[in-house]
């Protein structure tokens, strides 16, 4: 059975799942398990087992990667993260694990506060290398151009632009716009790109020339986009205007003081 359908305007799209969309279920008719595959293939990359490892500290590190890889799936090393932050942040993910409530949010920030060294991502991209297995790391949109060249150069087989909400084009006033169509075709190793929380989105991804694009978003509890957009959606939650007023309370002034110049016609 195909797993592809149809999205719209000559596009079509396979269809992915997280772990809660599964499930057995009694049927009248059962299959030989040596009938059926679960192989895929992105670009010239096949995998045996249906699954990406989540580019997490939580989900992947390097050991993880090398054996979902021997298991015949594919890790992610989020190259942001402590494995290129640390040396060895073995005891402070140990201590984040054990960290109350109450203070977790300002130690964990105090941790992420040490800079990403170029030299570690390339020491865990050939730890994962020397395995003999695929080699995948990934970057947000906002570090990609700052660190790309040297996850290419490390010998990445499969690069992952991995955001909270991913577009075609990124763009900064303080550094140089990340264009994804530009950048994915001077690039010589495939890219995924995500995620994509509707069909437009999608599309405008699938338009850069990505070998895979990542629709839709986790599920899990530790997954915080899921419940920023629905509360955005929702009128719950609005970051930008929240971030403005507690400017104001901070400066002792209205939001007219703020964005409004004098002298300035109505």
């Amino acid at each position: 059975m195909s797993q592809e359908i149809e999205i719209g305007l000559g596009k079509k799209g396979r269809l992915g799942y997280a772990l809660d969309d599964v499930a057995i279920v009694p049927s009248r008719r059962t299959r030989d398990p040596e009938d059926v595959s679960t192989s895929w293939q992105i670009d010239a990359y096949e995998f045996d087992v249906p699954v990406i490892g989540a580019p997490m500290d939580s989900v992947t590190s390097p050991a993880t990667a090398i054996a979902m890889g021997k298991m015949g799936a594919l890790g992610v090393l989020d190259l942001e993260g402590l494995w290129t932050r640390y040396e060895d942040p073995t005891p402070l993910l140990d201590e984040i694990a054990g960290l109350p409530a109450d203070q977790a949010t300002e130690r964990i920030q105090q941790i992420y506060a040490e800079p990403v060294k170029p030299e570690l991502i390339t020491q865990r991209l050939h730890e994962i290398r020397a395995a003999g297995v695929t080699v995948a790391g990934a970057l947000s949109p906002q570090r990609t151009q700052q660190f790309y060249s040297t996850v290419v150069d490390a010998g990445v087989d499969l690069f992952v632009i991995r955001g909270t909400v991913v577009s075609a084009e990124h763009v900064s006033s303080g550094q140089e716009p990340l264009n994804l169509k530009k950048f994915i075709y001077d690039l010589d190793v495939p890219v995924i790109v995500g995620g994509a929380s509707n069909y437009t989105a999608a599309l405008h991804l699938m338009r850069t020339g990505a070998a895979g694009v990542l629709v839709g978003f986790g599920g899990g509890a530790v997954s915080a986009t899921r419940q920023t957009i629905g509360l955005i959606e929702a009128g719950g939650y609005n970051p930008t205007l929240k971030l403005c007023i507690a400017i104001c309370k901070t400066l002792g002034c209205t939001l007219d003081d703020l964005f409004w110049e004098e002298g300035s016609a109505t």
